[in-house]
């Protein structure tokens, strides 16, 4: 029974430091729009999971990277094992064909991966293949074809230096953030599939660090950490949502992508976070607004390490790693099953690098103390490629101070 070790590892962004229009009429014959849907609808699931089981905890994760290496996986899936699959990841297959669903995400990868001068924002996909074993030419085209996936030969039966192989790739990948992802790998693994994101992007405005002071963080009733707080007296696009008791901030960064800053009130985030949905987002989206306030913001870094396994259990997606999967796609074998699924993701966000100091802006600002927004107890971030409606990272920031 040979376990296939399908390893997700990515994502790191460094955040560092206009309207939304939805898709233009003539953008929705783009093949990307038919899983745009479906993927923000995995994220949000993925995310009432996550924080069902880490309440008091740091989140940080893209779902896009999950969607992605999962959608790999289904490529060589068979029967049960593929419904689950695509349903799992929002596809009903009545309404979205399996070739619209690869045709999407190859487009979708190939809009966030064009080059862009303003943001640094790499996506891609790796599967390390067991040289022993050999792996159906169709599963290896399409990985190649509709993901551009580096299909790589790995010598699993040397677990020391296939995991440095794999463990390379990846630091080189993320620029040196995301470091020893894979241990203890079985040396009868058929094949690791590995996806990363990163990216690197500046504040359209960025904060000045001459302005960044210490604050108190109100991590709940009982603990307040002191945190390097970042402050502007700027126009921000803001929305108070009073249904929901909650602030949004939109920062953009340079190019498309933006980061939502929700703050719920004290008290309000188990009422906030149980609303998320990609209805919420899109209604937010549609109604921040440019206001001129004082916005405070820790800088702060943080990273997570997910065992996939029993979120995706929760999310249905259970047969694949059981003896009932059938991947017989991958190696013209039925006996193949998942033995091992991570996620590691990273985020650090400040003032802006050095690109910032050398480009002083000096804003000219009336006498007036516009209202202030501290967000000085914990808060979620969701970061978005706006061309495309993409959901690149979710994040619920508990205490900064913790890494």
């Amino acid at each position: 029974d040979k376990g296939f070790n399908l390893c997700f590892f990515w994502g790191h962004t460094v955040l560092e430091d206009h309207d939304h229009s939805p898709l233009a009429e003539g953008d929705r014959d783009l093949p990307s729009v038919k899983i745009v849907q479906g993927n923000a609808d995995f994220a949000f699931r993925f995310y009432h999971h996550v924080a069902s089981e880490t309440a008091e905890k740091n989140i940080i994760f893209s779902p896009l990277s999950i969607s992605a290496a999962l959608a790999i996986l289904s490529l060589g899936a068979q029967n049960t094992t593929l419904s689950q699959l695509l349903l799992g990841l929002g596809f009903n297959q009545s309404d979205t064909s399996e070739q619209e669903i690869h045709e999407g995400f190859h487009h979708l990868l190939h809009m966030l991966n064009l080059p862009n001068a303003e943001i640094k924002l790499s996506i891609g996909n790796a599967l390390f293949t067991n040289d022993q074993v050999k792996l159906v030419k169709k599963f290896l085209d399409d990985a190649k074809h509709f993901y551009e996936a580096d299909v790589l030969p790995t010598n699993f039966m040397n677990p020391a230096v296939a995991e440095s192989q794999i463990n390379g790739y990846i630091k080189n990948k993320t620029n040196g953030k995301l470091d020893d992802v894979v241990q203890g790998l079985d040396p009868e693994a058929v094949m690791i599939i590995v996806n990363y994101i990163y990216m690197t992007a500046f504040w359209k405005n960025p904060f000045n660090y001459l302005h960044t002071s210490e604050g108190d963080f109100y991590v709940d009733d009982q603990t307040t950490v002191k945190v390097p707080m970042m402050n502007k007296d700027s126009r921000f696009e803001t929305y108070r949502d009073n249904i929901l008791s909650c602030e949004v901030v939109k920062l953009p960064y340079k190019g498309d992508v933006s980061a939502f800053f929700i703050l719920p009130d004290q008290g309000k985030m188990k009422q906030v976070e149980n609303a998320l949905s990609k209805d919420v987002l899109l209604k937010w989206m549609k109604l921040v607004k440019p206001w001129r306030i004082e916005l405070a913001l820790p800088r702060f870094t943080i990273s997570s390490n997910y065992v996939l396994q029993e979120m995706l259990r929760k999310m249905n997606i259970t047969e694949v790693f059981t003896n009932r999967a059938d991947l017989s796609g991958i190696t013209g074998k039925p006996e193949l099953k998942v033995s091992k699924a991570i996620h590691k993701a990273y985020l650090n966000v400040h003032e802006n690098g050095t690109e910032a100091a050398a480009t002083t802006v000096f804003e000219s600002v009336p006498y007036s103390v516009p209202p202030e927004v501290k967000i000085n107890h914990p808060f979620l971030m969701v970061t978005v490629h706006e061309k495309t409606s993409t959901i690149l990272f979710i994040g619920k920031v508990k205490n900064p101070n913790e890494t």
